[in-house]
């Protein structure tokens, strides 16, 4: 397939895990991609793995306003348009509320929800001059609680909730804005969890699919999301957890 054959994919957070597999998938369908990262060796990294020479390096901490303020004004005027916006920068930090640090809370707020809110607003003149879309990359922990994890799971709420109210402002501007919403997926982030089988196991057993997703398997959906295929889809949070959402929390019993 090709669906993305000279279309302009921005990509932050492709330096690895989720972006990284997203960037390689859209550049599989001729996409030219912006990959975007606060770590010039990791992005140069994705980019020889990418099946395209199609590509573009931009250095970005997308909690800055001006770093991203700067960085949708010189991707527009180099490409003259951008087609696809993919939110994909996130941390994570644990601990209860009593315990994680107030530089955790502000990290992870301004990484996973400052910074999906700075592109959005920056990239959305060029978005709705070429008829664009945004994928937000936010997590089943957007749309329930987890234990020890309040920040994250607030800020991955605010994801879900503002990727809805975006689609509904910018609808009839042609913008299409959906979110996927990831389970377990062995990136980075999970390196402890892949690393501790009893905690694997209890995955396994909430998830009826019995196991955790590859990077590559949430980006097919976010390439989904973003072509034409799903030209009537806006304002959708999907979650991509191997049916773990399916369930009303009660243990398995027979």
């Amino acid at each position: 397939m090709s669906r993305f054959t000279d279309k302009v994919v921005v990509v932050t957070g492709a330096g690895s895990g989720m972006g990284a597999a997203t960037a390689r998938r859209f550049a599989s369908e001729g996409a030219i991609v912006v990959l975007v990262g606060r770590t010039k060796e990791k992005l140069e990294k994705v980019a020889q793995s990418l099946s395209s020479t199609q590509y573009y390096i931009h250095i970005a901490d997308v909690s800055k306003a001006q770093d991203v303020e700067r960085m949708a004004a010189v991707i527009t005027d180099k490409f003259g348009r951008v087609d696809v916006l993919v939110n994909g920068a996130g941390v994570v930090a644990q601990g209860k509320v009593t315990e994680a640090s107030l530089e955790d809370w502000h990290k992870v707020i301004e990484i996973d929800l400052s910074g999906v809110f700075y592109c959005t607003r920056f990239f959305m003149p060029a978005l709705i001059k070429s008829k664009g879309n945004i994928v937000n990359i936010s997590s089943v922990s957007g749309m329930g609680g987890d234990w020890g994890m309040s920040f994250y799971n607030a800020a991955k709420g605010g994801v879900s909730n503002f990727t809805r109210s975006i689609a509904m402002d910018h609808g009839k501007d042609g913008v299409r804005v959906n979110a996927v919403c990831p389970s377990l997926t062995f990136t980075k982030m999970a390196e402890d969890i892949k690393d501790n089988q009893p905690l694997l196991d209890k995955f396994a057993e909430r998830i009826p699919m019995g196991r955790g997703a590859e990077p590559e398997e949430i980006a097919d959906v976010i390439a989904f999301l973003a072509s034409h295929d799903a030209r009537f889809v806006t304002g959708v949070n999907l979650p991509v957890d191997g049916g773990l959402m399916a369930s009303n929390g009660q243990p398995q019993q027979a």
